[in-house]
């Protein structure tokens, strides 16, 4: 199962998360917040981790 671990207020913002947690070895998946829309560039963004890397994910993103 996937948990939103950050929500990224744009999509640069959540590709320099998804860069910053697969570089620590993390699997990271992007997903608009709303549904319907596409990864634009002023959408907001979920950034998901794996539930057994959510934890390690914060972490990461609290350290920053």
């Amino acid at each position: 199962m996937w948990t939103v671990v950050y929500i990224a207020p744009s999509r640069e913002e959540a590709q320099e998360i998804q860069h910053l947690l697969s570089r620590e070895g993390l699997l990271v998946k992007l997903k608009p917040v709303n549904a319907s829309s596409e990864l634009t560039q002023k959408c907001s963004i979920e950034v998901l981790v794996p539930e057994s890397e959510a934890d390690e994910a914060m972490e990461i993103i609290d350290s920053v």
